[in-house]
C-alpha cells in the first residue's frame, strides 16, 4: 500500500510531467516520487533532461497544493490510485515506463475489479449511423453479458458504446484526456456526469486538468492497456482509434475491427487494420470468444434450415436426380442416382410420403410450391 508521503509526491507529480513520460517514470522507479519532487527544488537536473526541459519542470512544480487536489476528487466520490495500492490494475504495469504516474478516479465501484473482465470498444468521432448502431449494441451486448466496456467518452462511437452499455444498466469506464471533474466534450457532459455517476471516470492528470492534442493520443495506451481487447468500429486511414489498436497490438493484447461497407472512407483504417494482425467480429458473442474464458464460445452462425437438409444422403441424391420440370420413371431415377430398381422405389415413396413429390402412373415429378425453388 503506497505510504501518504508517497502518494502526496505523486499527486503532485500529475501537474509536473505530462502522460507515459518515459523519463519521469525511470525517475520514479530510481528514486522514488518523494525524492523525485523533492529534487525539482534544485537547479541540478536529475539524469535524462536537458537544464531547458528541467527548468520547465521545475517551472511547473512551483505552488502545488496537491492536498487541495485530493480533496477535490475525494468530494467527487473519487481517489488517486497509486501503482502498488489494491485497486491498481495490475496490467498497467505492462506498459513499462509509460505506465502511469497515478489514476484520479471518480465513481463508487473498484476499478482492479471492472477491469479484469473489460472490452474497450473505440472509434470515429463523426462516425455514420452505422457505426453509432454498431457500437451501441456491442455496449448493451457486452455490458449484459457481464463486461465492462471500456471507451474515451468522446463523441461518435464512444458516446454511443457508453450509451449502450448504461441502457442495460451495465459497468462501463471513461477514460478521459483532462481532470474527472472537467466534461469534455461540452456536449457529452451529461453523458460524462452520467459515467461518474453509475460507472467510473479516469484520468492521468488532476482535478481542473485540460485536454490537449498530444493527451488524447496518450490516453489511447491506458485504454490499451487496461483491457482484455480493443474493437475498432469505424475509423479512418488516420485515427486516434487505430493508435489504441496499435498499442493493444504491441501489448500483446487482443485487437478486433468491426467491417463496413468498402467504399466508406470511415471504415477504411478498419480495413487496414483487418488486413494486418486484426480479427473480424461482428457481435458481442465472437468478441467475448476470443478474449474470454475457454470455453466462452460463439455460437455457429448457419443459414436458415431446409427441408430438405434433414433427408438421409441416399433420398436426397433421389430428390437430386429428378429434373426441375417434367418427370422420370422408376428406372431412369435408379440410373441417375446410382441405385438399384427396388431401393430407388423406396426412396421415391419416402420422398412422396414427405410431400416432396408427386406420382402419376409409372413417372415421378417434383411438387411445385409458389415462390419457391422445386428441390426445396
Amino acid at each position: 500500500m503506497t505510504g501518504e508521503e508517497e502518494r502526496l509526491a505523486r499527486a503532485a507529480l500529475t501537474r509536473i510531467v505530462e502522460p507515459g513520460d518515459e523519463t519521469a517514470n525511470g525517475w520514479l522507479d530510481r528514486y522514488g516520487a518523494v525524492d523525485t519532487l523533492r529534487a525539482l527544488g534544485s537547479d541540478t537536473p536529475l539524469p535524462g533532461v536537458s537544464r531547458n526541459r528541467w527548468a520547465g519542470l521545475r517551472q511547473r512544480a512551483r505552488g502545488l497544493d496537491p492536498e487541495a487536489d485530493l480533496r477535490t476528487v475525494d468530494g467527487l466520490g473519487g481517489r488517486f490510485v497509486c501503482p502498488g495500492d489494491p485497486e491498481w490494475p495490475s496490467q498497467l504495469d505492462d506498459l513499462g515506463d509509460g505506465r502511469p504516474v497515478g489514476l484520479w478516479v471518480r465513481g463508487r465501484v473498484s476499478l482492479r475489479m471492472w477491469a479484469l473482465r473489460s472490452v474497450a470498444v473505440v472509434g470515429a468521432r463523426a462516425c455514420t449511423d452505422y457505426g453509432a448502431h454498431v457500437a451501441s449494441t456491442l455496449g448493451s451486448s457486452l455490458a449484459a453479458r457481464g463486461w465492462t466496456v471500456i471507451s474515451g467518452a468522446a463523441y461518435g462511437v464512444d458516446g454511443a458504446t457508453h450509451n449502450g452499455a448504461l441502457a442495460v444498466g451495465g459497468a462501463t469506464v471513461g477514460v478521459l484526456a483532462c481532470g474527472v471533474d472537467v466534461a469534455y466534450p461540452p456536449g457529452n457532459g451529461p453523458l460524462i456526469r452520467r459515467i461518474g455517476e453509475e460507472g467510473l471516470l479516469v484520468a492521468e492528470l488532476p482535478p481542473g486538468a485540460h485536454p490537449t492534442r498530444s493527451r488524447f493520443v496518450l490516453r489511447n495506451r491506458v485504454i490499451a492497456a487496461l483491457t482484455r481487447g480493443t474493437v475498432v468500429v469505424e475509423a479512418e486511414l488516420r485515427s486516434g482509434s487505430l493508435v489504441t489498436a496499435r498499442r493493444a497490438l504491441a501489448l500483446g493484447r487482443v485487437t478486433m475491427g468491426v467491417p463496413g461497407p468498402v467504399t466508406s472512407g470511415l471504415s477504411a483504417g478498419v480495413h487496414q487494420l483487418l488486413r494486418g494482425e486484426g480479427v473480424v467480429v461482428t457481435d458481442a458473442a465472437e468478441i467475448i470468444e476470443l478474449v474470454g474464458s475457454i470455453g466462452e464460445l460463439a455460437p455457429e452462425k448457419r443459414g436458415p434450415m431446409l427441408p430438405r437438409d434433414l433427408l438421409a444422403p441416399e433420398a436426397a441424391r433421389v430428390l437430386e436426380a429428378l429434373p426441375a420440370r417434367g418427370a422420370l420413371d422408376t428406372e431412369a431415377v435408379a440410373r441417375a442416382a446410382a441405385l438399384t430398381k427396388d431401393r430407388a422405389l423406396a426412396r421415391l415413396r419416402e420422398l412422396g410420403t414427405l410431400g416432396f413429390l408427386e406420382r402419376n402412373g409409372d413417372h415421378w415429378q417434383l411438387v411445385r410450391r409458389r415462390n419457391q425453388h422445386p428441390n426445396r
